[in-house]
């Protein structure tokens, strides 16, 4: 089995919702679900979570997260990318004498997130010569009569010669669903991360929110509390 580790960014400045990674959703704090997905897939050899954060890193570690260093301020203000964050792990594991075959950067405001597709990721992209797989989902309705409003407050469509089709007669639309990435570290990436070095993990929009928002976190609750209630 290739060496796996699993990479959750969690910064502790977040401004629409104060303390989002940490604040209690259903009971328990929000960075918990990724880490329990990443559990029990039973994939990793090791789960780390980046934190600029003291609290965060020791709630991350009560839940069996491994927190090895706090983030440096340079990579923790609002204009810092995942990706600069995620090599700055791989860099330090890299120090550690630490080498792995395949990296999954799993966000900490994913608590729909369903062991199977972390799984599903893995096995398709070890099975390809692609460079990334990660969580996609539909669109819920078709891109191509979508239109905007002018600087006169007027609609303007982007593709008017679409407004006469049928919605069934338009191709689908896929967006990221914001859960996982995961990467081959032997394959470098020729394309953009949306493009042909890319494998799409398709997820139901039923396991999809973003949480930007606090109308988002109220639904993410509703969704969440839908489906235990489906299960049970």
């Amino acid at each position: 089995m290739p060496k796996c580790v699993a990479i959750i960014p969690a910064r502790g400045g977040s401004k629409r919702i104060p303390k989002k990674n940490i604040k209690l959703f259903h009971g328990k704090p929000l960075i918990s679900y990724s880490i329990e997905a990443a559990k029990s897939s039973k994939l990793f050899d090791k789960i780390l979570v980046s934190t600029d954060d003291e609290e965060i890193a020791n709630i991350a570690k009560e839940y069996g997260a491994w927190v090895p260093f706090l983030r440096p301020k340079e990579l923790s203000d609002d204009f810092t990318g995942t990706g600069a964050v995620v090599a700055h792990a791989l860099e330090f594991l890299e120090k550690q004498g630490e080498e792995y075959a395949f990296c999954c950067t799993i966000y900490a405001t994913a608590p729909l997130l369903d062991k199977e597709y972390l799984i599903q990721g893995l096995e398709q992209l070890k099975s390809s010569n692609a460079h990334l797989a990660f969580s996609v989902t539909s669109m819920p309705f078709p891109i191509f009569r979508t239109f905007k409003i002018t600087h006169n407050n007027r609609c303007e469509m982007f593709w008017p010669e679409n407004f006469s089709k049928r919605s069934q007669d338009l191709e689908e639309a896929y967006q990221d669903a914001g859960q996982f990435y995961w990467s081959n570290l032997h394959n470098t990436l020729k394309d953009i991360p949306f493009g042909q070095d890319s494998i799409p993990i398709i997820l139901p929009r039923y396991l999809v929110q973003d949480i930007d928002t606090l109308e988002d976190w109220e639904r993410a609750e509703y969704m969440y509390e839908a489906i235990q209630r489906s299960k049970s």
